[in-house]
């Protein structure tokens, strides 16, 4: 593609792009409580607007790798900003790779921490563990929770806040 004085240029995907991809890519999936999953991925997108496009649209396909038939190399031959792509790669579980260490590998870079907050955050609303069984619901909670004490550190407190506060606010009340 070229600009309008001839040079050659990439295309790159707005962020509307990037939600119509991420709709097509989980059309006829749901969630663990039965909602469509492109909802999680939009409430987790619109809870990092304030951080800017790039984790909203990271967020948007953050886990597209894993639930599609999507590969990091198709998504920037898509026009997937490079480092969107990056972002996607940070919070994507790796064969073999334990869930604490995978927290960890994350916690090392602030923009996918809070990406992952932002999940995390989702995951853990109460109206959504409340819709899951009380034996799923105590691990998932668990889980989220030691991820939490791992990630929020790592991340500036005001944007936390701001993040948190868009998606799950009772995160905040809490210890």
């Amino acid at each position: 593609m070229s600009d309008p004085q001839g040079n050659h240029r990439t295309l790159t995907l707005t962020l509307a792009e990037t939600d119509a991809l991420a709709a097509e890519a989980h059309a006829g999936q749901t969630d663990r409580i039965g909602v469509p999953y492109v909802e999680h991925v939009r409430a987790v997108a619109r809870a990092l607007a304030p951080a800017g496009e790039h984790l909203a649209q990271a967020a948007l396909l953050h886990d597209i790798v894993e639930d599609t038939e999507w590969t990091l190399d198709g998504l920037l031959a898509a026009g997937v900003p490079a480092e969107v792509v990056t972002l996607v790669d940070a919070v994507t579980k790796k064969p073999g790779t334990a869930y604490a260490d995978m927290i960890r590998r994350i916690a090392a870079d602030e923009g996918a921490a809070l990406l992952k907050i932002a999940d995390n955050a989702h995951n853990s609303h109460p109206d959504r563990l409340a819709a899951l069984p009380e034996e799923q619901r105590a691990r998932l909670a668990a889980k989220y929770e030691d991820a939490r004490t791992v990630l929020w550190p790592v991340v500036d407190p005001a944007l936390l806040r701001t993040v948190v506060g868009r998606i799950n606010p009772s995160l905040l009340d809490g210890p």
